[in-house]
């Protein structure tokens, strides 16, 4: 039989050549950014919702039976105007009293001085009769007052949120009887995310736009409540700086915009919040070169903006490429592949 010796050689050969091939290694494929100057300032809009400043209740400063209520729930209210009264009888009886009484003293003081100038009594005689006139005048205004006490008057324009009693009722001092919503000085309330509370501290406007007119009005914080709500939201309140905002109504909807001031510092960049990873405490992005090899960075950052980018205030001049997403994923020296922008994805909002 014929051997085929160099067709078995040839065999080998191959087979040695293959065992020889190296496996092609693996190139990760990452998206990069150009981080931006921030320097600007940024403005953000939120929906709000027109509030009266609160809620007043009203009561008689003095007990008695309610006579009369003059208003009811719904009803809008002038300043002054009667909201309510008590039977007054014994009040008025009480004054009358105090008046007879304080008439005698009068003319006895009178008659009383009269001798203490002509030398006639000791000056502790006359101190005493001074004293006592003093006392029932007192007692006088003392009345006249409870009477006073005995019509209640609104404090302040609002409407009428609940009546709490009926007339013939007793009610003592201090009860509320009604409660008035004060519509002197209307408020908006609106929710924040965090990167606006995070950036509270360089809030350099805030303007309400009202709905009737177009027409914007600067706003003043009052206060902002540090605990996010289920959605994430920090309820911010604000007054109308210009004006009371007592033309617009309760429930309306408005539009607040925000102002954040730039710091001016063109060193001061922003890049996507998940370029950043942590390692022993302190923060990175992974800057590719122009080898494509990704080289860890060390920066440091300063909060987050409105937008909800990183603010890096050293680590980077501005011209790197930074990778923008799969930071965990990625090794100090490691050769990646540069994804290549889309010409439609203007923005790179895809």
């Amino acid at each position: 039989m014929k051997k085929n010796y160099p067709i078995a050689l040839l065999l080998i050969c191959c087979l040695v050549g293959c065992s020889d091939k190296q496996p092609e290694q693996f190139v990760r494929s990452v998206e990069v950014v150009t981080p931006k100057n921030m320097a600007g300032d940024t403005e953000k809009t939120f929906s709000g919702v027109v509030k009266e400043a609160g809620t007043i209740n009203l009561g008689f400063k003095t007990p008695g039976q309610i006579r009369r209520i003059a208003v009811d729930e719904g009803d809008y209210v002038r300043q002054g105007q009667l909201i309510a009264s008590l039977d007054d009888a014994d009040y008025k009886l009480g004054v009358e009293a105090a008046q007879v009484q304080y008439d005698q003293l009068h003319d006895e003081f009178q008659r009383i001085e009269r001798l203490y100038r002509n030398k006639s009594i000791s000056e502790n005689d006359y101190e005493k009769a001074l004293s006592g006139l003093k006392q029932v005048k007192i007692q006088l205004q003392s009345n006249q007052n409870k009477l006073d006490y005995t019509r209640l008057y609104a404090p302040t324009g609002g409407y009428v949120q609940a009546v709490n009693f009926e007339e013939t009722e007793m009610v003592d001092a201090g009860t509320p009887v009604v409660t008035l919503m004060d519509m002197s000085r209307m408020e908006v309330e609106t929710d924040i995310p965090f990167t606006i509370y995070s950036a509270r501290d360089s809030i350099k406007e805030i303007s309400c736009v009202l709905p009737n007119n177009g027409r914007t009005e600067n706003m003043n914080i009052i206060s902002i409540i540090p605990k996010a709500d289920g959605n994430q939201l920090f309820k911010m309140r604000l007054a109308f700086s210009g004006s009371n905002g007592a033309a617009l109504s309760a429930g309306t909807n408005v539009e607040i915009r925000i102002r954040l001031a730039g710091n001016g510092n063109l060193s001061t960049k922003t890049i996507p919040l998940h370029a950043l990873f942590q390692e022993n405490g302190k923060t990175y992005v992974w800057v590719v070169d122009d080898k494509s090899i990704a080289r860890k960075r060390q920066v440091e950052t300063g909060g987050v903006t409105a937008s909800g980018e990183a603010i890096v205030v050293s680590g980077l001049k501005g011209s790197e490429q930074i990778v923008k997403a799969g930071v965990d994923a990625l090794h100090d020296g490691e050769k990646v592949n540069i994804i290549k922008k889309s010409a439609t994805n203007i923005g790179d909002l895809l």
